[in-house]
């Protein structure tokens, strides 16, 4: 099977129509309920304290989803990493490290090490043992728990979850029949719930997921924002205008969550995408997968090949083809939300600066 049917085919499974969608969807229920009981049963525990939850001695935000895939968390964890950098403290970011490559590295922490060159980051599957390291070394003053709303050994000040416009609720079931990583229950967790991609989504849909959000939780912060196209970046990190693209003929591959969302992000800034060609979540590139390109752009006729930061910085180290690669940057713009964001996040920073002297402790309790 190609990379790219792999890639395509658990959402046209849950989605489509026929006898054969309709078989392999009561074969997925089926082993859903396993995996939402273990679920259930696993927040009962944290809930009821029977399964401990560690404060640290750090103030701790954490960025995550409800569902599995991508809704855009670096570059909201690139956000927060600048705005408290811009308010005097010096973050520091720890991941699970999904997919990271024999060097010990994977895609979002080279994506950050370029947004965020000043921002040390830890990987490791541990994240006490992460944060613990951080304390030791004295080099952060917050953390930022990256993918880690299902995290709940580590006590948070902050969570804020991200759901992407496009597919807010995983399909309506928890995984494996749908990609929702636990109830929409657990929503009533988070501090802030902010709907990614949002321009993808018409107005009357946001009310409508925003109501869905605010029923489940009604005091939670609710925000919008949208992933703006910025510049596109060459494999030697130089930066040259969206303009360049703009009206030409455009392969694109990425190897996200979410490769729909990458393509309608490069219609919106005016090109032709001839064909897309997707590689799994966290894909490990080849030099066959770029030969595989080059083929392709040389029988679609196609001007350039665009791909997501993700993409560029695993692919560095590959042998260039012919036709060149560029990744396209990406920031973030509110819609709504960002006044009483950063006026939620500016009245704890006293908080936060004082947990400088609390570093001192090194505790856990």
């Amino acid at each position: 099977m190609s990379t790219s049917i792999e890639a395509k085919t658990f959402h046209e499974w849950v989605q489509r129509r026929g006898l054969g969608a309709a078989t392999v969807r009561g074969f997925l229920n089926l082993l859903e309920f396993p995996y939402f009981s273990a679920m259930v049963l696993r927040n009962f525990l944290y809930d009821s304290g029977v399964f401990p939850t560690h404060r640290l001695a750090i103030p701790i935000v954490s960025v995550g989803n409800l569902t599995l895939g991508g809704t855009g968390k670096s570059p909201m964890v690139a956000w927060l990493g600048r705005f408290f950098l811009d308010h005097g403290l010096q973050p520091g970011i720890i991941s699970r490290g999904y997919g990271q490559s024999a060097n010990g590295v994977n895609d979002e922490f080279l994506e950050l090490a370029f947004r965020l060159p000043s921002v040390p980051h830890r990987l490791n599957r541990n994240r006490i043992a992460a944060a613990s390291d951080f304390l030791n070394s004295k080099n952060a003053d917050i953390l930022i728990l990256d993918d880690a709303f299902q995290h709940r050994r580590i006590a948070r000040d902050f969570d804020l979850v991200l759901l992407d416009a496009s597919e807010p609720f995983g399909h309506e079931h928890i995984f494996p029949r749908g990609t929702l990583r636990e109830s929409t229950t657990g929503l009533r967790r988070a501090d802030a719930v902010f709907l990614s991609r949002a321009d993808l989504a018409d107005e009357t849909q946001r009310r409508r997921i925003r109501d869905r959000v605010l029923a489940i939780a009604p005091n939670i912060l609710w925000g919008e924002i949208v992933h703006e196209p910025q510049s596109l970046l060459s494999i030697a990190k130089s930066e040259t205008p969206l303009s360049e693209i703009h009206g030409k003929r455009i392969l694109a591959f990425c190897g996200i969550g979410n490769p729909n969302a990458f393509r309608q992000t490069l219609e919106s800034c005016g090109v032709c995408v001839v064909e897309l060609v997707p590689f799994p979540d966290h894909h490990r590139f080849k030099p066959e997968d770029l030969d595989r390109l080059e083929k392709i752009a040389c029988q679609k006729k196609v001007d350039s090949i665009l791909c997501t930061m993700k993409d560029l910085v695993k692919i560095e180290h590959l042998t260039p083809i012919a036709i060149p690669i560029q990744a396209v940057l990406i920031k973030i713009r509110f819609l709504t939300g960002e006044e009483t964001f950063q006026k939620h996040l500016k009245e704890h920073l006293t908080a936060f600066q004082t947990s400088r002297e609390l570093l001192k402790t090194y505790y856990f309790t």
